[in-house]
């Protein structure tokens, strides 16, 4: 795999990232029968789903800002981890998020597996 292949599948993450603070999935390359799963939990049914999830979702509203990301690429998989930092702002929380992003051919987004750990005080 090229170098520019890695940084496309990174780019291709990042844009799912980026969604969860901008609510605008505009910019998100999902194929159409992209799933999303939390726990082991179908939380995505199709990338239609998911688009709407991310722009309309109360799950997502919460979040305000996006830290701390790193992205390794081991073939078609990227994965993630950053930190969410949520609502009410003056708190100060954030909660480590693990993905695993399964990027087509076409640098499309065919599959997401989620882990995440509970808010906590950062500094």
């Amino acid at each position: 795999m090229t170098d520019s292949v890695a940084a496309a599948r990174i780019a291709a993450a990042r844009a799912y990232v980026d969604a969860l603070v901008s609510h605008d999935a505009s910019g998100v390359g999902l194929h159409p029968e992209c799933t999303r799963v939390e726990f082991g939990v179908k939380t995505g049914r199709n990338g239609p789903h998911i688009a709407r999830s991310l722009e309309r979702g109360p799950q997502f509203r919460l979040i305000h800002r996006v830290s701390g990301f790193e992205a390794t690429v081991d073939g078609h998989s990227v994965c993630t981890r950053y930190l969410v930092h949520v609502t009410p702002k003056m708190l100060g929380l954030a909660a480590p998020v693990s993905e695993t992003f399964v990027i087509d051919e076409d640098t499309r987004i065919r599959a997401i597996v989620a882990r995440f750990g509970l808010p906590r005080r950062v500094g």
